[in-house]
């Protein structure tokens, strides 16, 4: 059965990253404030504290994995000492790949690999919703090993280093968004996932998408009352199950009108619309205009125009 996650992470057609080796010492501030830059974060030696705008602080440790999918302002700083408020440390570059950040004249305290991808999809922040805005996992040998292999990869230039970077990262997402799925995570669909009998009705919707699904049909499926199916949809990913239904079909309309796979027609009946005008219908009603005004307006884009 089709694995919603690889199917979500392969939609947002993560690329363009950019890695490097950071080392602070002494009191040290940095902030980061880019829109749609998918942020991570491997700490190699030391502490480092971590402020998401509108959470509270999290301490970093040696081994520990932070990852920001959304467009969020964040800083990392020293935990101790700590530099004064309201100021920020310029990273000096020491050499391709390598920057310093605090007191140049005091030990390296703290060594962190970091860097940024862009998500390629132009419906990113629809399917961004569904996955947590922060991810924390601490002690994973898998994760640390992929992240170097993508800084590796990002600092070569050997033959299919793009096909091979987006492979990495899609790998390095899953792995991350599989790390922190559970209870733990907050409502979406990793949590869902998570879910023994919501799993089956999701994996259910995912992989017939054209279906007419109905609320009592996928309780059946997930072995739940329907009232019991419904609230426990909603209170798990955030959202009623027609609604995340509707989301995830246009998703997918979205990417084959980006690629001109298909007519209307064909698209329509693939998600589940009995005609053209019914798919139409629905698409204009969710997306603001019509599929074929929406398929025009993509294939102006030239690749380094489309918003990421």
């Amino acid at each position: 059965m089709t694995d919603p996650l690889t199917q979500i992470v392969t939609l947002l057609r993560p690329g363009a990253p950019y890695a490097k080796i950071a080392s602070a010492s002494g009191a040290w501030r940095v902030r980061r404030d880019e829109d749609s830059i998918v942020f991570y974060n491997l700490t190699l030696a030391g502490q480092a504290l971590l402020e998401v705008d509108g959470r509270p602080p999290i301490l970093l440790e040696e081994g520990d994995f932070a990852l920001i999918p959304a467009a969020r302002g964040f800083t990392i700083s020293s935990p101790d000492p700590v530099l004064l408020k309201g100021q920020f440390s310029e990273p000096v570059l020491l050499a391709p790949g390598q920057v310093r950040i605090g007191d140049p004249d005091l030990p390296v305290t703290t060594q962190q690999l970091v860097g940024h991808c862009t998500f390629g999809a132009r419906d990113a922040a629809l399917l961004l919703t569904l996955l947590p805005d922060l991810v924390v996992i601490r002690g994973e040998a898998r994760l640390a090993m992929l992240i170097r292999l993508v800084a590796d990869e990002a600092r070569a230039t050997r033959p299919g280093r793009e096909v091979v970077l987006e492979r990495l990262l899609e790998v390095l997402l899953i792995e991350a968004f599989r790390a922190f799925s559970g209870i733990t995570a907050p409502p979406g669909l990793l949590r869902g996932l998570g879910d023994p009998h919501l799993s089956i009705a999701l994996r259910a919707m995912h992989s017939d998408p054209s279906r007419f699904w109905t609320v009592a049909e996928l309780a059946r499926a997930a072995g739940l009352s329907r009232s019991a199916f419904f609230t426990r949809f909603e209170r798990e990913l955030g959202l009623a199950p027609m609604a995340y239904l509707t989301g995830w079909r246009m998703s997918l309309a979205k990417d084959r009108l980006r690629r001109a796979d298909g007519s209307l027609a064909e698209i329509g009946a693939a998600l589940g619309y009995g005609s053209a005008s019914a798919f139409n219908t629905a698409f204009a009603r969710e997306v603001g205009q019509p599929p074929g005004q929406y398929a025009m307006s993509v294939s102006r884009l030239v690749p380094e125009d489309v918003p990421v």
